[in-house]
């Protein structure tokens, strides 16, 4: 049974027969002190369990060992992997992870920039696509690295091959005989939408495919992602609007776009063929499982938590200010 006394590191360091800077340098595991030394600060450490208070030492080593995550729709399925994955790599190094899900609001994002800097966090991970400046919100000097975002060029980077995954998503229709092929995307201006557009682009023109306005649905954020993808094919269907195949730019879309045609008595791939993207278990377990375009999620969160935690520890040196993670074509029955 634990001892309910409070007690000091000075008090630990007497019952130990150590000093108080031997007692800090086992608690904080840095500096010299023998296996004999630990062990008898970790026993008596254990035996009242002393915690160490953390806002004060965050104060006098200007370190809270916490992170915080921005993340632009916690209900979307990539971004809760994402984050989950992220959590599970700091944890392992002792941090704590502040979750703040926007909603893709951008007064929300600014707020949190406030408020994570107001609880010293030492670094944030940022799954934004809004292009809000953080030094405009963080006093501070600390790390930030965006994740699938690139237009905030002074800071590291993490992304997917986007343009690839456009390409590769719109060239698996082509050869899958779609000639009028709808783009449903949002209306967002954002590297990682605007590279999937250009490589949906490119694909058609080496294909001699026309691009066609009609079939280009930017959609604004209304009644959410389902139902607003979900209102845009109704209303191509009920315009009598022809088309053949269906790109969307997440799973959430293209599971949306095929529930549209299910109700329309419109056979899919028969007549409408369809590819989403992210490789979510929207996309697996949908009826027929969706085509999709696959994002390594555990290596997009490993290789920028690890960017970020080498930029809290000042290893800068060296380090890649962009990285590109692969994407990957997963055929399945839509297409």
């Amino acid at each position: 049974m634990k001892n309910n006394k409070k007690i000091s590191i000075k008090e630990i360091a007497k019952l130990s027969g150590v000093s108080v800077a031997t007692v800090s340098r086992v608690i904080n595991n840095n500096g010299r002190f023998s296996e004999e030394t630990r062990q008898k600060v970790l026993d008596i450490i254990k035996k009242y369990d002393y915690t160490t208070n953390m806002a004060a030492k965050s104060l006098r080593v200007s370190k809270s060992k916490t992170i915080g995550v921005i993340v632009p729709d916690i209900n979307n399925l990539f971004f809760a992997e994402l984050v989950l994955e992220i959590e599970n790599f700091f944890f392992e190094y002792g941090y704590s992870v502040f979750i703040c899900n926007t909603a893709q609001n951008e007064v929300k994002e600014k707020e949190y920039f406030r408020s994570l800097d107001s609880k010293l966090v030492d670094g944030i991970i940022c799954i934004s696509s809004n292009l809000i400046n953080p030094a405009n919100f963080i006093k501070r000097n600390i790390p930030i690295v965006y994740l699938n975002n690139t237009d905030m060029k002074d800071y590291y980077c993490v992304e997917s091959n986007h343009y690839e995954g456009g390409f590769l998503a719109t060239e698996e229709l082509i050869k899958n005989g779609c000639k009028r092929i709808v783009l449903l995307t949002n209306n967002k201006n954002a590297s990682s939408v605007n590279n999937k557009i250009q490589g949906f682009k490119d694909a058609l023109k080496k294909y001699n495919i026309p691009c066609y306005n009609d079939l280009i649905l930017r959609l604004d954020l209304k009644e959410g992602v389902f139902e607003d993808s979900l209102d845009a094919i109704n209303y191509l269907i009920d315009k009598n609007i022809n088309f053949d195949g269906v790109f969307a730019t997440n799973d959430l879309r293209a599971h949306s776009a095929l529930v549209a045609l299910q109700q329309h008595d419109i056979p899919v791939p028969n007549n409408v063929k369809i590819i989403g993207y992210d490789g979510t278990s929207i996309s697996q377990y949908a009826n027929p499982p969706i085509s999709t375009i696959y994002q390594d999620k555990k290596t997009l969160a490993t290789e920028t938590s690890t960017l970020l935690l080498k930029l809290i520890n000042e290893e800068s040196k060296n380090l890649n200010k962009h990285l590109v993670i692969p994407i990957k074509l997963i055929k399945r029955k839509t297409t």
